[in-house]
């Protein structure tokens, strides 16, 4: 039976874990995605966006430092409970040391975010809110890390999930994104399962490429450090919504 979004129950996603596996270090992969996509972010000048969103936020951090640089407000819709807890804890309570190095190599990258971890997320709120619901061409700008291909094991949902995150910014907004490469149904922790939809640069560029204009989409190779949850690396996209 092929699992779809709205069969589970994204309020029991294991935060604790995810961050444990992924994002105690800065990776290779992390630094590779952080590249790419400060190349993309040293176009756009400090705070010229008004309205930015991160499209299924979960519990990563690093791409809100990313958007900070370009945007005046950035809001982190996310659909799970303990997600959203530990976001708000990060942005009202003081954001974990784990995420100091992922700061320093943005600014390194691009000079132009805040000096600070905590000045970096002084522009993001966050929504607790299911992306689907999101209005078309509310935002300037979408990023998107790892969702709609880990949202559903259906291609059909997959696609449907890339059009609404395209169609949340206004014609000529700008995106960017990272996806999993050949990502099957995998496990986080001890035993928890998850649905995964496997998508490679082909597949990627196929949906996205009728949606938008000024695509470019690329991969990296599989990270070793990281736990062998199946894939075979990830594909970046940036581009603009027609």
């Amino acid at each position: 039976m092929i699992t779809h979004n709205d069969d589970v129950d994204w309020d029991r996603w294991p935060v604790a874990d995810y961050l444990a596996e992924n994002y105690r270090e800065v990776h290779p992969c992390d630094a590779a995605v952080i590249a790419h996509h400060s190349a993309f972010y040293r176009r756009l000048p400090p705070r010229s966006l008004g309205r930015s969103v991160e499209f299924g936020a979960g519990p990563n951090v690093y791409p809100l430092i990313l958007a900070a640089a370009a945007s005046r407000r950035v809001e982190a819709v996310e659909a799970g409970a303990g997600n959203v807890a530990y976001l708000e804890q990060q942005i009202l309570g003081g954001p974990d040391a784990s995420w100091l190095p992922f700061h320093d190599l943005c600014r390194r990258l691009n000079p132009g975010l805040p000096a600070t971890l905590a000045g970096a997320l002084a522009p993001v709120h966050v929504v607790h809110a299911d992306v689907r619901d999101l209005r078309p061409g509310h935002y300037d700008l979408a990023s998107m890390h790892f969702v709609a291909e880990g949202a559903t094991e259906d291609r059909a949902e997959f696609t449907a999930f890339c059009r609404t995150f395209v169609r949340c910014v206004a014609p000529g907004g700008y995106l960017v994104a990272a996806f999993m490469e050949n990502m099957p149904t995998y496990r986080i922790g001890p035993a928890s399962r998850w649905p995964g939809c496997p998508v490679d640069p082909d597949i990627v560029s196929e949906v996205f490429a009728p949606l938008t204009r000024e695509l470019a989409v690329t991969r990296i190779d599989a990270d070793p450090t990281l736990p062998d949850y199946g894939d075979s690396g990830m594909v970046l996209l940036a581009g603009r919504a027609r």
